[in-house]
């Protein structure tokens, strides 16, 4: 599962507890070797090419990949003046970044002064995700954000009779709905499109990318932006999803059994936005081979 973020065990929201005595600290940071190949590209090039990753899980956070200074082609990394503190890890560097004829500034940092109990990352610089053009594992693309090896999906069929509404217009009634459980979420609830009233939705600009389930496409229902959203090719392990709809419990009504939905903890996502230069195109191709 997601160790830190949304409800994940060393997440602030977390909706379990560790069975102990004592409360543990309000943060707790976990840092592990990856043990996969992971590279960077920008520019055109390939600038850090590792098998002794870090991944730093930080409480509310998705994983941040780090990669020793000698896994980082020569001539990369350049150190700004910019410098921030970090509350748990102190002192922290900047670097512009460097690939072929690009550069981006502050795209890459490292944790200076580093506490005892956190030499794991010592000597070691992360990338800032958006700023790359692609990150790999192995020969294939990871997209939205470094992937958690915690994470799991489930999906189960069910009859259960659940129903979508705005402003006194049933916008989906469906007695086969798909819930999907993902690790650190609350559940979420597909709705097959013959089930939906297409008509109440309006499409909207921008696409998100997720490591699990691929690119999604998000609509607006009578002003409410962002209310329902859908996979329209999800990656192979998701495929039962593909080109259904589902709906955020904050921005129209849904009731399931005839009890309406809450927005759960849990059920917001941080979302990273578009991955740079990525099309579905090319999203496809580098999930299904």
């Amino acid at each position: 599962m997601g160790l830190s973020w949304q409800q994940g065990p060393l997440a602030p929201g977390t909706v379990g507890r560790l069975l102990i005595p004592d409360p543990l600290p309000e943060r707790l940071l976990f840092a592990e070797p990856l043990r996969r190949r992971m590279r960077v590209r920008f520019g055109g090039s390939w600038i850090a090419d590792s098998e002794d990753v870090v991944l730093l899980h930080e409480p509310g956070r998705y994983p941040v990949a780090y990669f020793p200074l000698a896994d980082i082609a020569s001539g990369v990394l350049e150190e700004t003046e910019h410098t921030t503190r970090h509350r748990d890890l102190g002192q922290t560097t900047w670097y512009t970044v460097k690939g072929g004829t690009e550069s981006k500034q502050r795209a890459a940092w490292q944790h200076v002064e580093l506490p005892g109990h956190a030499e794991m990352l010592k000597g070691r610089v992360a990338f800032a995700w958006r700023a790359m053009d692609a990150f790999y594992e192995e020969d294939e693309r990871i997209v939205g954000h470094a992937a958690d090896a915690y994470h799991r999906i489930d999906i189960r069929r069910t009859s259960r009779h659940l129903t979508v509404r705005s402003g006194g217009r049933v916008v989906a009634d469906t007695e086969r709905p798909l819930v999907l459980y993902e690790s650190g979420f609350a559940p979420r609830w597909y709705v097959p499109r013959d089930d939906v009233d297409e008509s109440a939705l309006t499409p909207v600009e921008g696409q998100t990318f997720c490591p699990y389930k691929g690119l999604a496409s998000y609509y607006e229902i009578d002003g409410a932006r962002g209310a329902a959203w859908s996979y329209e090719d999800a990656w192979q392990e998701v495929a039962q999803v593909s080109g259904m709809l589902s709906f955020e419990a904050d921005r129209v009504e849904v009731y399931l059994d005839g009890v309406r939905m809450s927005l759960e903890p849990g059920q917001n996502v941080v979302s990273h936005g578009m991955d740079r230069n990525l099309d579905l195109d090319e999203a496809v191709a580098n999930q299904h081979g």
